[in-house]
């Protein structure tokens, strides 16, 4: 009876744990809306409304291949020095264009496109 218990325990354990474990916690819904401000008045002009690119070579953001599955470090340092993608014609300017961006609005930015662009499994 003891083992039963203890394997029932052990069970419900696990399942809880890997439920908290693989759920991604909802962003703040405040720096989403703040980064889809500025997406849509810096970012979209190459990027795209819907983030599959407008210019020849601009990523598609909504992919499986997509750049934003990379860490957000990265992603903002990207944005901070400027890019340029392989195979792309142009390069994506240091602050994506906007020299009056702030490191936190870039921070939002990457909030907006990351729940917006990539697809939810």
């Amino acid at each position: 009876m003891k083992n039963k218990q203890t394997t029932l325990i052990v069970g419900a354990f696990l399942i809880i744990a890997s439920i908290a474990w693989s759920s991604t916690p909802e962003p703040d819904q405040a720096k989403v809306d703040a980064g889809k401000k500025i997406f849509m008045t810096t970012c979209f002009a190459c990027h795209g409304v819907d983030g599959k690119g407008l210019v020849p070579g601009t990523p598609d953001l909504t992919n499986d291949k997509s750049p934003l599955l990379q860490e957000s470090a990265v992603l903002k340092e990207r944005v901070l020095k400027g890019y340029q993608s392989k195979g792309s014609l142009l390069a994506m300017p240091p602050m994506g264009g906007n020299p009056a961006l702030k490191e936190n609005e870039i921070d939002d930015v990457l909030v907006f496109m990351k729940s917006t662009f990539l697809k939810k499994k």
